[in-house]
């Protein structure tokens, strides 16, 4: 159990989550099993549900992927639990406890490592980053080719929860300053190097707007990770697995995938001349070794049945069978959109705005949180329906398969009542 945090940490986190209502709190689930139900015991209707599966088929037929993974949770119990397609195309079905690169589905992970460290009283949401990486203390704004200027304020903790920090990715833009990441092999590239160089790196680009001005999906979260590094003394890999991953049974979440698991490694495609083209092999791609930095924004691999663990958590306010992690304040907050008007909606996701680690919804259903990665893997929490929904594949481009809309509706539909 981790120590309870100041009243004056829980007053300003209470603070951050403005009107928000509380979240519905699941069932807690076992640490080495999860319960199953059918979907009228949760207030579903299966013939509704039933539906997923092929509808999920037909976009394999008709060759969007090679394979798609679905799950539905709902009051802590699995009611869906499918995989249709091939783990390895033409050569081994998908089964639902294959390995998936989740790529951006790492950043809540981090997001979460790093609230634990604001709750300990180890970190401040308005810190600048500067404290500590003295490398960010002189980072300046980028003007034009020429000129470059000292920001109006410098990035803080908060900033980089919810990608207001000026930073970029240097693949999601067009601008000088995503050219400079790209020119300099930083952002989506990754670096020659550790953590600490690639960071350091990242610091020596100039940003691309004031802090707290624009909402741009970035290397945040990255940074973000080497902070936990800095304030905890131990290594991204070893504070998750000792501070989240054990404590919540998480057995098969890492930052690569050990020669023991490869059978389970779920191969990427993308479009290719006459069909799908494998782009990341299962036995021989760069997650089968350890990496050179750990990606705090992007590094992990894991399991439907892990990162449930993971979501069912949050669901519950932080605590999963008897192992908290964060105070329900704390999930709020996280949960709660923290930008302005003037900054919404983000990127391409009309309705939404941004909380501490995750796209809020702001539009019809105010509660819900989620996000996704780059190889087409999907979660969405609910908490005014304590559901726990999850559609992966793993393809790329990004987006080009609409495996988390077919869902979201096929689901809704199957509500009944609680």
């Amino acid at each position: 159990m981790r120590r309870t945090p100041s009243l004056l940490t829980t007053a300003f986190l209470a603070a951050c989550v403005l009107a928000a209502p509380h979240a519905a709190v699941g069932q807690a689930v076992g640490a080495t099993a999860i319960a199953r139900a059918t979907p009228e015991e949760v207030g579903l209707a299966s013939g509704v549900l039933a539906g997923i599966g092929p509808a999920m088929q037909n976009l394999v037929d008709q060759g969007g992927t090679s394979g798609i993974m679905t799950l539905v949770a709902r009051h802590g119990k699995i009611v869906h639990w499918d995989a249709r397609g091939w783990r390895v195309l033409g050569e081994d079905p998908l089964e639902p406890t294959d390995i998936f690169r989740i790529y951006s589905m790492t950043k809540p992970v981090t997001s979460v490592a790093v609230m634990m460290l604001v709750e300990d009283g180890e970190l401040a949401l308005d810190d600048p980053v500067g404290a500590f990486i003295p490398a960010f203390a002189g980072v300046e704004v980028y003007v034009s080719h020429e000129e470059r200027r000292a920001p109006r304020r410098s990035i803080t903790i908060r900033d980089l929860l919810t990608h207001t920090s000026g930073l970029t990715y240097g693949q999601f833009g067009d601008s000088p300053v995503d050219s400079i990441y790209q020119r300099e092999g930083i952002g989506v590239q990754g670096m020659v190097g550790d953590l600490e160089q690639t960071v350091d790196a990242i610091a020596s680009a100039p940003l691309l707007a004031d802090p707290g001005t624009r909402w741009n999906y970035s290397v945040s979260t990255d940074v973000l990770g080497r902070v936990v590094e800095i304030v905890s003394g131990r290594t991204l890999a070893e504070f998750f697995r000792t501070e989240i991953f054990e404590p919540l049974g998480m057995v098969d979440t890492g930052f690569h995938v050990p020669a023991d698991k490869l059978d389970r490694f779920v191969a990427v495609y993308g479009p290719g001349p006459n069909g799908l083209r494998m782009i990341d092999s299962p036995s021989d791609g760069p997650f089968t070794r350890s990496p050179t930095w750990l990606s705090g924004g992007g590094g992990l691999t894991s399991t439907a049945l892990d990162y449930l663990r993971f979501s069912q958590m949050l669901l519950n306010g932080g605590e999963l069978a008897g192992a908290r992690l964060l105070e329900p304040e704390t999930v709020r907050a996280m949960r709660t959109n923290q930008l302005p008007d003037e900054l919404m909606p983000i990127g391409f996701f009309p309705g939404n705005g941004f909380g501490l680690g995750f796209a809020v919804s702001v539009g019809e259903q105010p509660d819900l949180f989620w996000w996704l990665g780059v190889a087409n893997t999907y979660f969405w929490i609910d908490p005014h329906e304590d559901l726990i929904a999850f559609a992966w594949t793993q393809y790329m481009p990004v987006g080009r398969q609409p495996i988390d809309r077919i869902l979201r509706q096929i689901v809704y539909q199957a509500i009944q009542g609680s």
